[in-house]
């Protein structure tokens, strides 16, 4: 199937628009991280910041520490499950991303 040039640049550019991100913030109250995936990292973190998030209201606020870019909702949650294991905390301690 043939597309044309501006076909293909225009799904590069809606790609882009469609980027998931894996995040990590941290808590000004306590200190401590909290790792989450979404498409809108700013808006989740007034979401976090708002009391909205069962599991961070009692922390906040927080500010973003650190954001990872994925090219789909999968990869991003993969990334996020990773940040979770004990792997993953290895590889943020070695890399003093935490």
């Amino acid at each position: 199937m043939y597309t044309s040039k501006a076909y293909r640049g225009f799904k590069s550019r809606l790609k882009m628009i469609n980027m998931h991100y894996s995040y990590i913030l941290k808590s000004l109250k306590d200190g401590r991280y909290y790792y989450g995936s979404t498409v809108d990292v700013e808006k989740r973190l007034q979401k976090h910041n708002s009391g909205q998030v069962r599991s961070t209201k009692a922390r906040t606020p927080f500010e973003i520490h650190f954001i990872e870019k994925h090219e789909n909702r999968s990869l991003a949650f993969q990334r996020e499950m990773f940040y979770k294991s004990i792997e993953g905390y290895k590889y943020l301690k070695e890399n003093k991303i935490i």
